[in-house]
């Protein structure tokens, strides 16, 4: 998008899809609508405008991206959940049915955690849930995505951040890690290279770094029969399976065509 933000003379949908388009946004009609039906008021409508055609995130100026049918809140400076993501969610919930403990790490804005609290609400209650993060901003805004359903988010590195009383109880345990190798971060789209957390984006060398560390430590907390799902990409599989086959689960990989996802699976025997 181009520095120069065009003033808006009115909150009008007409002169906010104008004002939209002129910064290069592509999809200015949808945009606009969105900000419009956000903003309280003419000048919050304006102003998210000028930061929207600043080249922030669409979901950083609403405070809020739509995932799974929920609307999770999102704040600056944090990753901004993927809909390709709603196909691991689909995968673990598919996976957690009478599961009694939930964990999440890597959780972000704890996109991932909500959707599954909320699938898995029965008339019986759903199982705890656990979330996690190494970013402290994301800590705070899992915080307000999930305690209200019941979770619980904590803050440190992988494994280490969880209490002590989960190992070995574990249903199911899914990670949205970081998965984009070092040398093609700087390709990414400037809205996720510029306004995400690098530690959510940076998977290292060869985008597994994170993803072998989660699958390494899985065991000790999973439950005998519990799951670990981990979102990665189609090229990335062969040497995610191996990860998973050494962490000592038996693992499998499926994918969705329709929303580019590709979910290792891995089961403690």
């Amino acid at each position: 998008m181009p520095s120069f933000v065009p003033p808006v003379p009115s909150a009008s949908p007409e002169a906010v899809v104008a004002a939209l388009r002129s910064a290069g946004c592509v999809f200015a009609e949808d945009e606009a609508e969105l900000i419009l039906s956000t903003a309280r008021t003419p000048g919050e409508a304006a102003a998210m405008v000028e930061r929207r055609a600043g080249g922030l995130p669409l979901e950083h100026v609403l405070g809020w991206a739509r995932f799974r049918g929920l609307r999770v809140a999102v704040e600056t400076g944090v990753f901004v959940p993927r809909r390709r993501t709603e196909f691991l969610v689909e995968q673990a919930v598919a996976l957690a049915r009478g599961a009694s403990v939930v964990v999440d790490l890597c959780c972000g804005s704890g996109a991932v955690g909500a959707a599954l609290a909320t699938a898995l609400a029965t008339g019986a209650g759903r199982p705890v849930l656990h979330a996690a993060d190494i970013d402290p901003t994301a800590v705070r805004c899992a915080r307000r995505n999930v305690a209200p359903l019941g979770g619980r988010v904590h803050e440190g590195d992988l494994y280490a951040a969880l209490p002590g009383a989960l190992r070995g109880r574990v249903d199911v345990l899914t990670a949205n890690v970081p998965y984009v190798p070092t040398g093609e971060v700087g390709l990414l789209p400037p809205e996720a290279r510029d306004h995400e957390p690098l530690v959510a984006l940076d998977g290292g060398a060869d985008g597994l770094d994170v993803l072998r560390r989660v699958a390494a430590g899985a065991s000790p907390w999973l439950a005998p029969g519990g799951h670990l799902l981990v979102e990665t990409s189609e090229r990335q599989v062969d040497r995610a399976l191996a990860a998973f086959t050494a962490g000592g689960l038996d693992a499998r990989a499926v994918t969705s065509d329709e929303l580019y996802a590709t979910v290792v699976i891995g089961t403690k025997g």
